[in-house]
């Protein structure tokens, strides 16, 4: 069985789906090779939901982590895959493609899931608020820290 980083981090610099030009994909968030979860976030969620706009965001420096971890994110995600489908559903959808993050080395994702037609009339993005220190109870936290630095 491969270390828990290695589930988490995969080469993708060949990957077509990072090569294709999304309509209102903004260049910040090209996956950066410094940042495997992140990248694996991006595919992931292009391969499987084919979004008109992504946007993937660490917000580990939110919260009592170490500097340059990868375990809290937040997620915007807007597709024609979710027409008709209740935001639960749609949750379930984002929550699916990401299960091997979201059981090793990712502690919190923030979901937005919207249509196209949604996003047009909408184009925001949630901001999270400040850390509570909730992390302090939670020993799984440290445990996907670690397993994300080995």
């Amino acid at each position: 069985m491969l270390p828990s980083v290695l589930r988490c981090a995969r080469p993708i610099s060949s990957h077509p789906a990072l090569t294709r030009p999304f309509v209102h994909f903004r260049p910040h968030m090209d996956p950066d090779p410094s940042r495997p979860v992140q990248r694996a976030i991006t595919t992931k969620l292009t391969d499987a939901l084919k979004p008109d706009h992504l946007e993937v965001h660490n917000e580990s420096h939110m919260h009592a982590v170490p500097p340059g971890s990868e375990s809290h994110f937040r997620v915007l995600v807007v597709s024609s895959k979710f027409e008709g489908l209740p935001l639960i559903q749609r949750h379930r959808l984002v929550n699916e493609t990401l299960k091997e993050e979201l059981s090793s080395c990712v502690h919190a994702l923030a979901i937005q899931a919207k249509t196209p037609e949604q996003w047009q009339s909408n184009p925001t993005v949630a901001k999270s608020p400040p850390c509570m220190g909730g992390s302090k109870g939670d020993h799984t936290v440290e445990e996907k820290l670690k397993a994300g630095r080995e």
